[in-house]
């Protein structure tokens, strides 16, 4: 039986590794039943396996920072992207035998890593939403029914698939065509995958029909396309596509570009680099910069000191802004209203690869491991994002960038060929789990 206020709920868990993981499971936060759960972190969690987690987080931050440093830096992260290395795509070969990290983590859940989490959710049976594998894995494991993950990669390695597939009963939310042949490489049945697409915040869309989107995404190409090259050469398909809000008399107004630091604070300098080549634009007000340091207050008081290094303080809250908030909850909030204000998204390629859909285009920051390439490969696929030059000259690209209609591009690339509707599609099937 599920209580009268489970009733069209779910659990939704998440895990706090970077932001990757808590990110997705924001969207879905209207259904979760009583709270987003951290699987490492929750009240809920035993201390013997919050010990373990720790562990997994430090190592994962200190390793996401290690690559700035030379030679050694790049050495050990390395050998680190070596064990979460994906096997190449082509040929297309079963991946059905349980790689080592599998049957590690296989041990650990037997002995009763990932237990308290599922005992915990045995209190109500309605469906279980991971966006991390190891607590869908360890459900699947402890025969929890209703057992729901959602893959956040363009590609994932072998370990997000449990040590025998075929005893598999985690149903997978699949955010591209790549990812769902990937799993049935390693053995998941089709019946057992959905192609929904990655989950999207409602408040970049607005319903089923992306009023939200499709707004935002009128005003965003003619702030990219100045000189009305693209717009002129597809303006029946726009205006067909975005409708009323799609108005040519709207004049460009300077761009707003968002740079995200990564999880970890990874890539702080090409934040730094970003600031110093766009002074003289701040200067003038002929751009809007925003920095993304999430809940790394240190990482705000590095831009900040920077900033009034270089003369800039007083364009604070103007044409400068440090987004930063002190939980995940808030920044994701803050994140997302930002978005409706950002013309060009910086972002190394991590799950933000995905928010090209809301028609935004994406300059690649480099790669940060194996699942990342993956992210950035499907980007030029779809021809959504492109990647950055060297940050330093930034401001010299952006102005050709913008003359000649290509973040234009870019971004109604990614409106049309990236899915945008994930959330709703899993919220309707959570609703109907039975």
């Amino acid at each position: 039986m599920v209580s009268k206020q489970a009733k069209g709920k779910a659990w939704i868990v998440a895990a706090d590794m970077g932001y990757g993981h808590q990110r997705a499971a924001y969207p879905l936060k209207d259904i979760a039943y009583k709270r987003i759960i951290n699987a490492n972190s929750d009240k809920i969690i035993s201390p013997s396996e919050k010990k373990i987690w720790n562990r997994s987080r430090g190592f994962y931050e200190w390793i996401s920072k290690i690559d700035d440093l030379p030679v050694i830096g790049h050495f050990l992260f390395g050998l680190f992207d070596k064990l979460q290395n994906i096997s190449p795509y082509y040929p297309h070969e079963p991946s059905t035998k349980p790689s080592v990290q599998v049957r590690i983590l296989h041990r650990r859940i037997t002995k009763g890593f990932g237990k308290s989490l599922v005992e915990y959710l045995r209190k109500e049976r309605i469906p279980m939403f991971a966006t991390f594998f190891v607590p869908a894995l360890a459900a699947n494991y402890y025969k929890l029914p209703l057992i729901y993950c959602m893959i956040t990669d363009t590609d994932i390695n072998r370990v997000w698939a449990p040590k025998d597939p075929s005893k598999n009963t985690i149903k997978y939310f699949v955010p591209c065509k790549h990812a769902f042949k990937r799993m049935l490489l390693y053995g998941i049945k089709a019946n057992n995958l959905y192609l929904t697409g990655f989950p999207l915040p409602k408040e970049n869309i607005g319903g089923i029909g992306s009023p939200i989107t499709k707004k935002v995404l009128s005003k965003r190409i003619i702030n990219l396309d100045p000189s009305t090259e693209f717009i002129e050469k597809y303006y029946p398909l726009l205006k067909k596509e975005l409708g009323k809000d799609f108005n040519l008399n709207k004049k460009p107004e300077p761009v707003t570009i968002t740079y995200v630091i990564g999880g970890a604070g990874a890539q702080k300098e090409i934040g730094v680099n970003i600031i110093k080549s766009l002074k003289s634009k701040i200067k003038l007000e002929q751009v809007n910069l925003c920095i993304v340091s999430g809940t790394h207050l240190d990482l705000k008081q590095y831009y900040l000191d920077m900033i009034e290094k270089e003369g800039l303080t007083e364009y604070l809250d103007k044409n400068l802004s440090i987004l930063s908030e002190i939980t995940k909850k808030d920044y994701f909030a803050k994140f997302n209203q930002q978005l409706n204000k950002t013309d060009i998204l910086w972002t190394k390629p991590s799950e933000l690869s995905f928010y090209s859909g809301l028609g935004l285009p994406i300059i690649i920051a480099p790669s940060l491991g194996a699942q990342e390439k993956w992210n950035r490969n499907w980007l030029h696929e779809i021809s959504a994002g492109i990647d950055q030059l060297n940050p330093k000259y930034f401001s010299e690209w952006l102005d050709e960038w913008l003359s000649d209609g290509r973040l234009a591009r870019k971004a109604w690339n990614g409106y049309m060929n990236a899915p945008r509707l994930g959330t709703y599609k899993i919220e309707a099937i959570l609703k109907k789990a039975k």
